[in-house]
């Protein structure tokens, strides 16, 4: 928490919205589409330097898939500390507090990365990058999400996941022949540049929320939208047996299971290119493939509402995910590699937005829920590195130990999965026959 100290000297772009509290990310309906430009350049300004970050290693210091695994796992572990503190931060000081401290961290630290000169510089600078990146994510989720009724939420939440997802699918596509073209420079320079563009972006929003303030005829508006949505959240809510938090719990495991996949596919890319004899701009072409499979498979399901609190699309989502992960990393051709990303990215797509929206459906406080979501991704980023890398350290000689490892921890997840739906079904069926009993 801040220091009453802290409170007390806040600025402008401080008191742009309230304090604390349910409403302390609240914005007018008309402001939320800048909040989505802000998203897609952070989406491909944090892309662009922690995918080819790796490339970047593995040419200047020779990384290994063990050395850029344990490098993911440790920034996983502070993203995991840090987007749980930027959750907070965003609840209790605002959400735009929040993002100005992250976006201006991140660019002062990759400039100052930018003239790193040995590995552990660069190691420094992602762990510092990562601790203030964690402040943005949690913020931008809360000020899509607050204060909006459910029929709004569904769709801001649909147009927050097909922008981001598609930003950082071009940052990882264009990024291989930025890094061919201008040099390592780049992955540092770029990101930093947006992110200045950002704050001179935010600084005028944070003008225009202070100067329109939620007005009663869109507080009244929202509360009639809200009371219009209520029959069918109900109906949805009532698809399954299981009630809306446990589906909020399974979203909760198996959102960091498809970070762990993604956390410990990434960081081998590089090495995955030379197998296949690709250039890093060849390399970004061919493996963004599973990125725009998860944007098109966010579109799908924002239109298509009819996996809300069906355990069914959840398991097979998680099942198509790991058969497509480890066909990436394991698939002998080219073509096995195209369609093993295609399955990947539809996928975890299913996986990632059913952890958002529950989390902003079932949960009040927007920026403390984002701030559980993005720390769960950080915690599986950083477990499923961490095993990938002791795998390949602990048996060198079998260069694909960490698919396998990875994949028997998917495997895992799947169980924990299942425990959780018939734990709660058993509990269900045993209240059943308790009011029967009474009744009779």
């Amino acid at each position: 928490m801040m220091s009453s100290e802290g409170h007390q000297h806040r600025t402008a772009l401080d008191t742009a919205l309230p304090r604390a509290g349910p409403g302390a990310c609240a914005l007018p309906s008309r402001l939320k589409p800048w909040v989505f430009v802000l998203e897609g350049v952070n989406a491909f300004a944090v892309t662009l330097y922690s995918n080819y970050l790796f490339f970047h290693l593995r040419r200047a210091f020779g990384f290994s898939n063990a050395g850029n695994l344990f490098l993911c796992a440790m920034g996983g572990l502070v993203y995991t500390v840090g987007a749980w503190y930027g959750g907070q931060v965003a609840q209790r000081r605002g959400c735009f507090f929040a993002l100005r401290a992250g976006l201006g961290g991140m660019a002062v630290v990759l400039l100052a990365g930018s003239q790193a000169r040995t590995a552990v510089g660069h190691f420094a600078t992602l762990m510092v990058w990562t601790m203030v990146m964690s402040l943005t994510w949690p913020s931008l989720e809360a000020l899509t999400s607050e204060g909006e009724p459910r029929p709004r939420l569904l769709r801001l939440l649909g147009v927050y996941n097909v922008v981001w997802a598609t930003t950082g699918g071009l940052a990882n596509f264009v990024g291989g022949a930025l890094l061919d073209r201008l040099g390592p420079g780049s992955i540092f320079g770029v990101p930093a540049a947006l992110n200045a563009g950002e704050l001179a972006l935010l600084w005028w929003l944070a003008k225009q929320a202070r100067h329109t303030p939620l007005a009663g005829s869109e507080a009244a508006g929202r509360n009639e939208a809200a009371g219009n949505g209520a029959g069918a959240e109900m109906e949805e809510r009532h698809a399954s047996a299981l009630p809306p938090k446990v589906f909020l719990k399974m979203a909760w495991v198996a959102n960091p299971f498809a970070y762990i996949a993604i956390n410990t596919l990434i960081p081998v890319i590089p090495r995955l290119a030379e197998r296949f004899e690709f250039s890093a701009t060849q390399a970004g072409f061919f493996c963004s493939v599973w990125y725009f499979a998860r944007a098109v498979s966010f579109a799908l399901l924002w239109q298509w509402t009819r996996w809300h609190y069906r355990f069914g699309w959840l398991a097979g989502a998680y099942v198509t995910m790991g058969l497509g992960y480890g066909l990436i990393l394991l698939g002998p051709s080219l073509w096995v590699l195209l369609a093993a990303q295609l399955a990947f990215g539809l996928g975890v797509g299913l996986v990632y937005y059913s952890s958002l929206f529950y989390s902003m459906d079932v949960g009040r406080t927007k920026g403390e829920h984002g701030g559980f979501h993005e720390a769960a991704l950080g915690a599986g980023g950083c477990f499923g590195s961490a095993v990938g890398a002791a795998s390949l350290r602990f048996f060198p000689g079998a260069p694909n130990m960490n698919a396998y490892a990875v994949s028997g921890l998917l495997a895992a997840g799947f169980g924990w999965l299942l425990l959780l739906r018939r734990g709660r079904k058993e509990l269900g069926s045993q209240e059943s026959r308790k009011e029967t009993f009474l009744s009779s």
